[in-house]
C-alpha cells in the first residue's frame, strides 16, 4: 500500500521548538526511518497519443499506458513526473504547442503519481488561462505541484515544495532554462533557471529543516546523450548551494547517472542528468524510452543519505503491422516482442544504447532493476 504523504502547509503558524521537544522521546533521535522516492521521466501528449486515447465516444482515456508500471509507482512513498504539456478544456494538440485533455491527469492520479513538475519549456503553450487551468485541475484531483504558480503570494507560501514521508522531511525544487520564447504574463510566476533565485530558495529550504533538498532541473541540449558542460557546472554550483540531489529532464534521451561521494564527509550527492522520456510519439534513437529512478532514503540521528539508488529502463514500442501505435509503457528489460522482428530489433538497440552509455559513464553504485515480464504482439 502506498505511503501517506504530508504536505507541510506553509501557511500554518509554526509549532514552536520546544513544544515539538516536549512531546518527542529521546529515543526517537535514534530511530532509523527509511522512504523510497521515484522520479520518472517527461510525460508527453503528442497528436498520435491523442489518436490512440480516443474512444469511441470522443473522449480520451490514457490509463492502459500505465498498466504494466502502475505497481511499482503506487509502490514508492512519493511518486514524481514532469508534466510536460498543459491541460485544457478543448482545442488538444500535439508538438510543438502542446495541450492534453483532463484524461491524462486522471490517468497520471491512477497510475500511483503524486507530485508533478510543470516549470519545463511547455508549460506556456497555451499561455497564461492553459496554465491556470492545468494548476486547477492538479488541485482537483489533489495532484500536488511544484514550479509554477498563480503569482507570488501563492509561490511564498507553496515553495520550496515541503513533503514529509515515513518521517522524512523532503524540500523539492523544480527550475526550467525557460518557456519557448513565451513572456510569463502577469502575475503568473514560472520557476527560471536563475542562481539568485535559487540560492535564495535552497536557504529557504534549510531554513524549514528539511533532511533532504532535492532540485529538479529542466535543462540541458534536446537528443544529447552527454550532458554539456554548463550543466555539469550547474551541477556542481547547486551542491555547493546545498541541493543534495538533482533530478534532470528535458533532452528526450537518458543521460548517465552519478553518485557523487564527498571523501571529508559521509555526504553522498545523486545526479541524475536526464530521465529521457515516460511517454510521447518521438522515435529519434534513443528517445523511444527513459529511466524511472527509485532513491531510497535512510535517517537515523537527524542525518539523512541515499542509501540505493536504482534504475528501470521503459520502452514504448514502434508501430505495429497495421501502421498503429499503442503507447502503453513498456519494461524495456523484460518486455518479449512476438511476430515483429523490426520491434524487437528497435527495442534491443535501447537496451544496449543505454547499457552501454551508463556502463561508460555512471558514477557510483547505481544499479538496474527489473520488474515482471511482459508478452506483447505487434
Amino acid at each position: 500500500m502506498k505511503n501517506i504523504i504530508r504536505i507541510i502547509l506553509l501557511l500554518c503558524c509554526a509549532i514552536p521548538t520546544c513544544m515539538v521537544a516536549q512531546h518527542s522521546s529521546f529515543f526517537d533521535l535514534f530511530r532509523p526511518y527509511r522512504t523510497e522516492l521515484l522520479f520518472a521521466g517527461d510525460i508527453m501528449q503528442h497528436e498520435a497519443q491523442l489518436n490512440a486515447a480516443r474512444t469511441d465516444s470522443g473522449t480520451y482515456s490514457f490509463s492502459s499506458n500505465y498498466r504494466y508500471i502502475k505497481g511499482t509507482i503506487q509502490k514508492a512513498g512519493i511518486a514524481i513526473g514532469n508534466l510536460e504539456t498543459p491541460i485544457g478544456r478543448s482545442g488538444f494538440s500535439g508538438y510543438p504547442s502542446f495541450c492534453a485533455p483532463d484524461s491524462l491527469l486522471h490517468a497520471v492520479k491512477a497510475a500511483g503519481f503524486d507530485v508533478m513538475l510543470f516549470a519545463n519549456n511547455h508549460c506556456l503553450d497555451r499561455g497564461k488561462d492553459g496554465a491556470l487551468y492545468t494548476l486547477d485541475m492538479l488541485d482537483s484531483l489533489g495532484l500536488i505541484h511544484c514550479g509554477v504558480y498563480r503569482d507570488a503570494l501563492e509561490r511564498k507560501a507553496r515553495y520550496p515544495l515541503m513533503l514529509e514521508s515515513d518521517g522524512i522531511k523532503i524540500a523539492l525544487l523544480n527550475y526550467t532554462y525557460g518557456t519557448n520564447g513565451r513572456n510569463v504574463p502577469t502575475p503568473l510566476v514560472v520557476n527560471l533557471i536563475d542562481k539568485e533565485v535559487m540560492a535564495q530558495d535552497i536557504q529557504t529550504a534549510r531554513e524549514k529543516q528539511a533532511d533532504v533538498i532535492i532540485a529538479c532541473m529542466h535543462w540541458g541540449d534536446e537528443y544529447t546523450s552527454i550532458p554539456p558542460q554548463r550543466v555539469k557546472e550547474l551541477s556542481h554550483w547547486l551542491i555547493e548551494q546545498g541541493v543534495d540531489h538533482i533530478i534532470g529532464n528535458h533532452p528526450h534521451v537518458i543521460q548517465p547517472i552519478e553518485i557523487r561521494e564527498n571523501p571529508n564527509t559521509p555526504d553522498r550527492h545523486t545526479v541524475v542528468y536526464s530521465t529521457g522520456n515516460l511517454v510521447s510519439n518521438m522515435s529519434l534513437r534513443g528517445t523511444d524510452g527513459g529511466t524511472i529512478i527509485n532513491m531510497e532514503l535512510k535517517k537515523f540521528n537527524n542525518y539523512t543519505r541515499v542509501s540505493s539508488l536504482k534504475y528501470l529502463f521503459t520502452w514504448i514500442a514502434p508501430k505495429n503491422a497495421k501502421g498503429k501505435r499503442d503507447f502503453t509503457i513498456l519494461p524495456a528489460a523484460t518486455t518479449i516482442i512476438e511476430g515483429n522482428a523490426h520491434a524487437d530489433s528497435k527495442l534491443q538497440l535501447f537496451l544496449n544504447d543505454s547499457r552501454n552509455l551508463f556502463l561508460k559513464y555512471n558514477k557510483g553504485n547505481v544499479t538496474e532493476f527489473t520488474i515482471d515480464t511482459v508478452r506483447i504482439t505487434l
